[in-house]
């Protein structure tokens, strides 16, 4: 079931290459980054992949590919830490954990969310083989419906 809903789940999830305010470049890396309500999921995408289906609940959802010239790149694990702020300060860590389908290679976390609150994610993207752990941020406000 797992192979049938990944091009659901990545097309739900990963952004388009030419969205820059859901990607970041630096050193030879993109890393594409998004946030979603989970409720936008289908059952069987939610189901597949033991996401907690909610209108109050929000997925993040990052991918880390090695920049190769004349290809769209390399998909490649890294250790990926994210956190959230909304606009009170207030801050809470979120829970990452590895996806792998064939060669696609992405991490998601799921955290509370409630209706017009926008968030701040902060993330600490490290590729395998780096020393130092790439910064992105993303905004993103939620509306439960």
């Amino acid at each position: 079931m797992k192979n049938r809903v990944l091009p659901l789940l990545l097309g739900l999830l990963l952004p388009l290459t030419a969205t820059a305010e859901n990607s970041t470049r630096a050193a030879g890396y993109t890393i594409h980054h998004n946030a979603i309500p989970t409720a936008t999921l289908t059952p069987a995408v939610a189901t597949g992949y033991s996401i907690t289906r909610s209108k109050y609940r929000g997925l993040l959802n990052v991918s880390v590919i090695k920049d190769v010239q004349g290809t769209t790149g390399q998909p490649v694990t890294a250790i990926v830490k994210a956190n959230a702020t909304n606009l009170l300060g207030k801050s809470r860590a979120i829970s990452m954990r590895e996806i792998r389908e064939g060669k696609a290679v992405y991490y998601i976390g799921e955290f509370p969310i409630i209706d017009r609150e926008t968030l701040t994610f902060e993330l600490e993207v490290k590729p395998a083989g780096m020393k130092k752990p790439i910064s992105a941020s993303l905004n993103q406000q939620f509306f439960v419906d």
